[in-house]
């Protein structure tokens, strides 16, 4: 006597018999049910033990994608994203009546029959003799869920998808040995477990859950008869039966479903002319995917999330591996991301800067000591819709991670060389001449034992010709003198300026190289916001540079289990003594309170920053800390063509940008917001001293140019047009209304900090 499986199944040995026997008598059955047309047979017209042997009976399942849950920090949900819409259940999940409709209408003998069905086999030949067309399949449940695994091993290449739906004799023929395997290996319950775990069901759903949630918002274990039914319909063609686009022929579909399982006894006739008689009843939710889904504008954050993964080695030894797995999703993301900081950021924006502006502004915020990212956002939209101002473009990142090119941070790398000069031993209370304009000191001494030498006589001027010196290193922070700056370079050298920029994660945004030159100084080498962020965070952090990062931690789902991945950590190492961090910290104190940032200062707490204002205008910065967060605020114009003058920005009109004017109550808001309820800490502040040759009648500048008792920033003398551009922009001429001589505002053009004159922009 025949040897039984449990579920009525044959041996594999009489399988492959009746599945031999079959192809033998009947040459064209298999093809005349599955193909229009017979032709070349292949191995079913030969038939052989031998060559149906030599196929591969191995089904390399791979995981099934499944969707992927980007969260931040207190576990909420940013946005959902997937390759593949699909939350895998086991089958005590997946509710009775749904389990009963699908086997009904797609292979009503499944737990009769083994992996091939043979009466079904004759039952379709016979039909499709009959009706002369190729009206009814015979592929058994098992065969459908091997097909549905090439299918999904094929990913989203196009090529391998139709090489694996292909109608043609060869691949039936190895998938119905596979489907031996699978039945001899996995049983009954399991095929039918994950047959509704893979298939599609429309609407960008695959798999039975997703499939619930999409079209009735709830779980798949609680679906009712009539629910079960329709999705079970569905699954022979997915856009014929679309109850959302065509209810009138998903109606018909379901009701030959309720009609079936009464036939096969699953429920009885009474309650399947109940359930034909109930209204569809869909409650659809939308697809939603991608970090275009994002909440509280954190799209940007989220497509920064995916770069990471990409193109983080610790998820892959290359950009193939970690595609792989970023697209098979199942990858519950927890992120740094602080949902009030992100919220207050957003705000901020919003507040102070329009989509619809000619300019945007993009901002970060960083925790000091662990290198988290826990706000980040612009104003310009995410998404593709170009006519909408939408954009993919990470503005506060770097080329490499999805952002742009960079923009001049002007004078908030004035910092970075104080931090370098008071690392070397210069004090605190150094003077310097600090003349209203001067030449470039020659030569500098750059990395590599070479020199920097100013043969074209370049020059530079401060914001205005009553900015003049001297002044120690304390009114020149707050002031933002250039020439201050400038002779503080000169004297320690350009290679311990860019040294300390390396030590404290200031990179060019496009992988460049910093330029050995004292302009840099003035802030002309472009970085991002995010570069900028972390970077003063190592001042908060008195002295600690910690990379940035955006995971905390990352779970992977592979059918019903779930295992942690390695994620990127933060790397902090000391780049410049407690002791310098905190002189840096005492500087910058006084820019908010009494220097070129006033209107970003925080009154409830101490804050410390610097303002920038770049080449033409063309972009403004401002960059400030406490003890618990540091944060970048941009302004400008990424393709690098508006000049912020004569502008209006959120509403507000501007004769001219400045970096406290604009981005500084960006900064005081988003600061203030993300900050609300946590502890106020307090600066180590030093004691620096005032200079004894500090004039002490010198006027104290304000943010728009003028000085209280000096000249305006705005009117210029006759002769008010300085060196703006000379030698490839090297100068950091002003950018105001030079007077009746406009002076050499743009000689020799370049990517400095040149300008139209020297009245007006002194940040």
């Amino acid at each position: 006597m025949p040897k039984k499986r449990s579920g009525g199944g044959l041996s594999p040995t009489q399988q492959a018999a009746k599945f031999l026997g079959v192809s033998v008598l009947a040459g064209a059955v298999l093809a005349g049910i599955a193909l229009p047309a017979v032709g070349a047979l292949g191995l079913a017209a030969k038939g052989s033990v031998e060559s149906f042997d030599a196929l591969p009976a191995n089904l390399k399942t791979p995981p099934l994608s499944q969707r992927t849950s980007i969260l931040d920090a207190e576990g909420g949900t940013i946005a959902t994203v997937y390759s593949r819409d699909r939350t895998v259940v086991p089958l005590k999940e997946i509710s009775p009546y749904m389990q009963k409709a699908i086997v009904a209408i797609e292979d009503s003998r499944f737990y009769e029959h083994g992996a091939v069905d043979l009466k079904g086999v004759l039952r379709a030949l016979n039909k499709n003799a009959r009706s002369g067309e190729v009206s009814e399949g015979a592929s058994t449940l098992t065969q459908q869920y091997v097909k549905n695994v090439f299918v999904e091993e094929a990913g989203d290449d196009p090529t391998k998808v139709a090489q694996a739906t292909q109608q043609t004799i060869g691949r039936k023929i190895r998938e119905l040995k596979l489907a031996i395997q699978v039945e001899e290996e996995l049983g009954k319950k399991k095929i039918l477990e994950n047959y509704l775990n893979i298939t599609f069901f429309g609407q960008q759903a695959y798999g039975v859950e997703a499939a619930s949630q999409r079209y009735f918002s709830k779980s798949a274990k609680d679906l009712e008869v009539q629910e079960a039914a329709l999705l079970a319909g569905i699954v022979q063609s997915p856009s014929r039966y679309d109850p959302v686009n065509d209810e009138a022929e998903a109606t018909k579909r379901r009701n030959v479903v309720l009609q079936r399982m009464a036939e096969v006894g699953d429920i009885s006739r009474a309650e399947a002319d109940k359930a034909k008689a109930a209204p569809l009843g869909l409650k659809v939710s939308r697809p939603k995917n991608g970090c275009i889904t994002a909440v509280k504008g954190a799209g940007f954050f989220c497509d920064y999330v995916r770069e990471v993964f990409l193109s983080d080695p610790v998820f892959g030894k290359t950009k193939e591996d970690r595609a792989k797995i970023w697209n098979q999703g199942g990858l519950t993301i927890r992120t740094t991301l602080d949902p009030q900081a992100q919220e207050s950021v957003q705000q901020s924006i919003k507040d102070h800067v329009y989509t619809s502006d000619e300019v945007a502004t993009a901002a970060t915020i960083v925790e000091p000591g662990t290198g988290k990212i826990v706000g980040m956002g612009q104003s310009r939209p995410y998404g593709v819709d170009i006519k909408q101002g939408e954009t993919t473009l990470n503005l506060s990142v770097d080329n490499d991670m999805g952002g742009g090119a960079g923009y001049q941070p002007g004078s908030t790398f004035k910092p970075i060389v104080a931090a370098a000069a008071l690392e070397g031993g210069t004090p605190a209370t150094q003077s310097y001449s600090s003349p209203y304009e001067m030449e470039y000191p020659s030569p500098v001494a750059a990395c590599g034992g070479k020199n920097w030498v100013n043969n074209e006589g370049a020059k530079l001027a401060n914001e205005n010709e009553t900015e003049v010196g001297p002044y120690d290193m304390k009114e020149a922070t707050a002031l933002s003198v250039n020439t201050y700056y400038v002779q503080l370079i000169s004297d320690i050298g350009i290679c311990p300026v860019t040294q300390m920029a390396n030590k404290m994660g200031v990179e060019r945004a496009n992988g460049n190289k910093l330029e050995q030159t004292p302009s840099i100084a003035l802030g002309v080498t472009e970085v991002s916001p995010l570069t900028m962020a972390s970077a003063y965070a190592t001042f908060a952090s008195r002295g600690m540079y910690c990379t940035p990062v955006a995971i905390e931690s990352i779970t992977q789902r592979i059918g019903n289990k779930s295992k942690s991945l390695e994620v990127p950590k933060s790397t902090c190492s000391r780049a410049m003594s407690e002791t310098t961090a905190d002189s840096i910290s005492t500087l910058l104190k006084g820019v908010v309170e009494d220097g070129t940032g006033t209107e970003a200062g925080l009154d409830s707490r101490p804050s410390a920053g610097k303002t920038g204002t770049t080449d033409e205008r063309f972009a403004a910065w401002f960059v400030g800390y406490t003890p618990n967060l540091a944060g970048a605020v941009w302004v400008g114009d990424p393709k690098h063509e508006r000049k912020m003058v004569d502008i209006t920005i959120g509403g507000v009109p501007h004769a001219k940008v400045f970096g406290g004017a604009v981005p500084g109550p960006i900064w005081r808001d988003m600061m203030s917001g993300a900050l609300e309820g946590k502890p106020v800490d307090q600066f180590n502040l030093v004691d620096i001293p005032d200079s004894a040759d500090k004039d002490k009648d010198k006027g104290r500048g304000n943010d728009d140019g003028n000085r209280d008792d000096g000249g305006n920033g705005d009117d210029g003398g006759d002769e008010g047009g300085g060196p703006g551009g000379v030698i490839g922009g090297l100068i950091d001429g002003g950018t105001g209304n030079g007077g009746n001589d406009g002076g050499w505002g743009n000689f020799i053009q370049g990517q400095g900090n040149g300008g139209n004159g020297i009245g007006g922009r002194r940040d």
